[in-house]
């Protein structure tokens, strides 16, 4: 049973306290963002209201003052990954930046016509497009390992498909869809053992437990910021020094450079050279801010909370009749996919959303996901610690009341 007092825990999030016409605010929607602790709010109002400047080229003293912060904020995200070192950390606008960051600058820097990349069915549009368009650009070839109708990793494809010309695999270590959890440590040993290069998109797994980059050897590891209870905007790829340093630059400008003459341009050390122009400053301090929250809390009782809502929610949800569930893997955190027969998903979180829960409903970003179980989209509910088995009792009479309206 979860030890967390998640009374108290959710007076540290102003967002949850709202009311959605004129009910008090179920929200249930936390793959898609999650809400902000006071602190993180704090920390970015203290950059804008008393500290606001800009970082690495100032002297005076508030600019040095946000200089520290910001470094700050990447040490905190280096000790959180458990990176070997801060110069490790590149901060990006978002995963989806990270992947094309890696995309554009690994891939079309190393990957030549024939080679290949490995990646699952079930991944985010931003964990394919950008491979399809290095494809487009490099005659590199993109492989798909299959999944299986519990929303699983087809192993034995997966390992047939990783072969002598695999030169990257990228895969995401928690769907967002299905909330089936893949098996990233058994995926980047076999990788490597091929010779293929790793990138973990962690953008759903970094709040499903500790991450360690180091024990898991991944090569590259990405996430964002506003999924871990901070701020938008703002993301993070991790990279093995050795990697990044052999990697051009992704975008030029300011701050990414050591020297600039009409002759020729030297690049800056790393993290900098992939840092091109002004930071998001204030979302970086916050993101930083969000993590030391979240280390204070500790993963093992919020994995427990999180593993309490999803037997709950799982449970109630398939009590419903005409609800299906999409996504039924072994090994899955607390995002439950689901239709209702004769209810569009569309409909649903209409319906719902008036009774006050905030639910997603559409393809996900994962059109590919939908096409294999045949449907045009589904329902889904992602919890975090903060959310309540009440919660998901308001959700489940929110659904019975649309079924209603339906006749469904």
């Amino acid at each position: 049973m979860s030890a967390l007092d998640v009374k108290k825990i959710r007076s540290d999030f102003p967002n949850l306290h709202i009311q959605v016409h004129g009910k008090p605010l179920v929200y249930l929607d936390n793959a898609a963002t999650t809400f902000k602790p006071h602190c993180v709010i704090e920390a970015m109002d203290a950059y804008y209201s008393q500290g606001t400047s800009n970082v690495h080229r100032g002297v005076h003293y508030l600019s040095e003052h946000a200089t520290q912060a910001f470094e700050e904020a990447r040490k905190t995200v280096a000790e959180f990954l458990n990176a070997a070192k801060p110069q490790e950390i590149i901060f990006t606008r978002g995963a989806t930046e990270s992947i094309n960051l890696v995309a554009q600058s690994y891939g079309r820097a190393f990957l030549k016509p024939g080679d290949e990349i490995l990646i699952s069915h079930m991944e985010h549009h931003s964990n394919i497009v950008p491979w399809q368009i290095l494809c487009q650009q490099t005659g590199c070839v993109l492989k798909v390992a299959p999944i299986n109708r519990q929303g699983e990793i087809i192993w034995e494809e997966f390992l047939r498909l990783l072969g002598p010309k695999t030169k990257i695999v990228s895969v995401v270590w928690v769907s967002n869809s299905l909330g089936t959890v893949n098996p990233v440590e058994n995926i980047i040993k076999e990788a490597h053992q091929r010779g293929a290069v790793v990138l973990v998109d962690g953008a759903q797994a970094v709040t499903h437990a500790p991450v360690d980059v180091k024990a898991l050897d991944c090569d590259f590891f990405v996430f964002s910021g506003h999924k871990i209870f901070g701020p938008t905007g703002v993301g993070v790829l991790y990279g093995k020094e050795k990697l990044l340093d052999a990697m051009p630059p992704y975008q030029g400008g300011g701050d990414m450079i050591a020297s600039v003459t009409f002759a020729k341009t030297t690049y800056n050390v790393l993290p900098y050279k992939f840092e091109a122009g002004t930071p998001a400053i204030a979302e970086v301090i916050g993101l930083g801010e969000a993590l030391r929250y979240v280390q204070s809390i500790g993963f093992a009782d919020m994995a427990a909370q999180k593993k309490e809502l999803l037997e709950y929610g799982t449970q109630v949800l398939s009590a419903i009749p005409g609800v299906t569930l999409i996504g039924t893997a072994k090994e899955k955190t607390s995002i439950i996919s689901f239709i209702v027969e004769g209810i569009h998903p569309h409909d649903l979180g209409t319906l719902v959303d008036e009774e006050g829960v905030a639910i997603r409903t559409g393809h996900h970003c994962t059109q590919p996901v939908m096409d294999f179980f045949g449907v045009p989209a589904t329902a889904r509910a992602s919890m975090a610690f903060y959310n309540t088995k009440e919660e998901l009792d308001v959700l489940a009479k929110a659904i019975h009341k649309a079924k209603e309206v339906f006749h469904a």
